[in-house]
Parts: structure tokens; C-alpha cells; sequence
């Protein structure tokens, strides 16, 4: 686990990203993010761990930004977006009573606002989930764009009182995912407006 909690101003802040396609020259140049794995539950163990290193070195972060990609059939591809919100999509207890989205007898509704707003960024609402997006299921999503990490880091920059940031480049979301070329091609251009 390599990674580097860096200073801005009087902030300091852990970078965190799914995987190294994501992290092109533009971003290596500016940090050293935390590499999580893909996927809600590798974004929760790896970040969970990070931060109980960080604990108890004392050096917790003052903030967490998460940066990477998402798709997206609404928002402009390439274009980068911050969220303002993040859902998580694969929670559904509906059959018991519960509202679709929220994890039953968690405090937390099923969209949870960001707190945390970088000025004169476009900002949009994020959805995780464990499960690529493509084509007709986006209709079946409430949110803006789609991604596979963020309510998780969320989540575990909650259990330790971290503010959390969420950039996302998009990267797909305009025709329908036919191979991993189709999530790829752009991340060259994310990578230099992230």
C-alpha cells in the first residue's frame, strides 16, 4: 500500500483511485494516490485500512479525495464533474419496507449529500454500485452519473470523522459498453482535466 497524504494549504489530503488505467503522467505529476482495487467492497477494505494506518501514525487526513471516472448518458463525455451526492444502487430491502437505496437501520438516507464543494466546478449526483453500466440500464438509475467506489469510501471516511471529495471525468455512457476499449479510450483526456 503505497501512497502519500499530501498538503494543501492547511488541509492535508489522501487522494484515492480504483486503478492505475485511471492515473495517467497529468495526475502522477501533482500525488501519489491510494489505489483501492474496483468495486464497493475493495474501495471500503483498502480505504478502511488506510485510514486505521493513518490513525494511529496520527496523521489522519483532513480530507479525502476520490478521482477516477464514471459514466454517464446525460453528462458530457470527458467533461469532469464533482458530486454533489452519492447513492448506492445495489442496496434494495423494498420487500420489508424500506426505501430502495437505504440501508436499513442506518441513520442515512438513501442519497447522502457531500458536504465539501470545490467552487466553479460543474457539480452532479453520483451512483455507486458493484455493477457496470451500460445503455438502457441507465434509465433505471436516479442519479446523474454512475461508478463503482464512492458510497464506499464514503462510508469509511464517515467511521472516521474524514470529509470526503468525489471527482469524476466521464468516461463512457454515450452508446452501449462493447469491450474495456470503450471505457478506456478517453482516460487519457480525463486524466489531464482531473
Amino acid at each position: 500500500m503505497s501512497f502519500v497524504v499530501k498538503t494543501a494549504g492547511r488541509y492535508r489530503i489522501l487522494y484515492v483511485m480504483a486503478v492505475d488505467a485511471e492515473y495517467g503522467p497529468h495526475l502522477a505529476a501533482r500525488m501519489t494516490p491510494l489505489m483501492t482495487g474496483v468495486g464497493p467492497v475493495e474501495a471500503a477494505v483498502q480505504l478502511t485500512l488506510a485510514l486505521c494506518h493513518l490513525e494511529a501514525e496520527g496523521n489522519l487526513p483532513d480530507l479525502v479525495v476520490s478521482l477516477g471516472s464514471a459514466g454517464s448518458a446525460v453528462l458530457e463525455q470527458t467533461g469532469v464533474y464533482q458530486a454533489t451526492s452519492v447513492s448506492y444502487r445495489d442496496m434494495d430491502a423494498s420487500p420489508l419496507g424500506f426505501t430502495r437505496g437505504a440501508t436499513p437501520f442506518l441513520d442515512l438516507p438513501a442519497e447522502v449529500p457531500l458536504t465539501v464543494h470545490v467552487p466553479g466546478l460543474p457539480e452532479a449526483r453520483l451512483s455507486t454500485g458493484a455493477n457496470v453500466v451500460s445503455g438502457a440500464a441507465y434509465a433505471a438509475i436516479d442519479a446523474d452519473m454512475v461508478e463503482m467506489e464512492t458510497y464506499a469510501e464514503l462510508r469509511a471516511c464517515q467511521a472516521f470523522g474524514v470529509r470526503l471529495v468525489a471527482l469524476r471525468g466521464i468516461s463512457d455512457g454515450k452508446a452501449e459498453l462493447t469491450h474495456i476499449g470503450d471505457w478506456t479510450e478517453y482516460l487519457p483526456v480525463i486524466d489531464e482535466r482531473l
